[in-house]
This record gives structure tokens, C-alpha cells and sequence, in this order.
């Protein structure tokens, strides 16, 4: 019998999510902003994170679930008032179980939508298309599988 999205698992993506938030709002080395320019996703009321999964294609029914889960966790983290007071706002990519889709979505989250963590893929060839980006960009990717051990970025937890 298959088991359900239970609530261990919801408060382990609930903390891991506000970790990532907590740990990228509040860090800020040597007086740079996150972005490397003046405009920050998390200045204002709400605090922009980036969601990038395949939406579409072969791996749309196994990263639905993944999907759903950080979109509850965000509800969640939200109704019981946000991060350090800040609404999280989520902006979500498709992926499209195409590696350079991937890729260019990665891109696309950082230097335009600005958002100051991402979490996504779900394989190791859809994180190993994004790992450049987010290395050459300084920026945090959440990767939520937890079997992964064959390498070391400072930038994928």
C-alpha cells in the first residue's frame, strides 16, 4: 500500500525550506547584494524563490509530487506569517524533461526573476545541466533527493 504525503515529511520540507530562506535573506558577505547588483528578491514584503521541475515530458509524473510538496510548504510557511516577516513568492519553471531546458530555466530564474534560491531537479542528469549556472552565479540550488553522493558543490544541497 503506497503512502501518503505524511506529516513528517511535510515538516521536514517545511524546515529545509525555511532554512534555505533564512540562511540565503540574511547572508550578505562583505556588503554585496545577492544578486551582484543593487536589486534584491528579497527586499520588500516578500522574499522570491524559484521552482524547477519537469512540468511537462517524460518526468512530469514522478516531480508532481515534489512539486506539490514545496508548494504546500510555502502555503504553510506563509499562513504562519513567512520568513522574519516576509510572504515567500514562488516563481515556477518547466523544465520540460529536457537537460538544456533546464539549464536555460536556471538562468532565467536567477538574472531575470531574481529569486534568491531555487529548488528542483530530479535526476542527476537534470542537476548536472544546472550545476554550472548555478556555480559560475554563486546561487543555491535545492536538490531533494537524498541518494545523491558521487560529488560536492558548495552551491546544491
Amino acid at each position: 500500500m503506497a503512502r501518503g504525503f505524511g506529516r513528517r515529511e511535510f515538516l521536514i520540507m517545511g524546515s529545509v525550506t525555511t532554512g534555505s530562506l533564512l540562511l540565503k535573506a540574511c547572508t550578505n558577505p562583505e556588503g554585496q547584494s545577492d544578486s551582484g547588483n543593487s536589486s534584491s528578491s528579497a527586499s520588500g514584503d516578500t522574499i522570491k524563490v524559484g521552482i524547477l521541475h519537469s512540468l511537462s515530458g517524460t518526468m512530469e509524473i514522478s516531480e508532481k509530487t515534489v512539486v506539490d510538496a514545496e508548494l504546500l510548504a510555502i502555503e504553510e510557511i506563509n499562513a504562519n506569517g513567512g520568513v522574519l516577516g516576509k510572504q515567500i513568492e514562488f516563481v515556477k519553471e518547466d523544465g520540460a524533461s529536457n537537460w538544456d531546458t533546464f539549464k536555460e530555466k536556471a538562468e532565467k530564474l536567477i538574472d531575470q526573476d531574481k529569486v534568491v534560491t531555487v529548488f528542483g531537479c530530479w535526476t542527476s542528469a537534470s542537476r548536472q545541466s544546472v550545476k554550472e549556472v548555478f556555480e559560475s552565479k554563486n546561487h543555491m540550488l535545492w536538490y531533494p533527493v537524498q541518494y545523491e553522493g558521487q560529488e560536492c558543490s558548495k552551491n546544491i544541497f
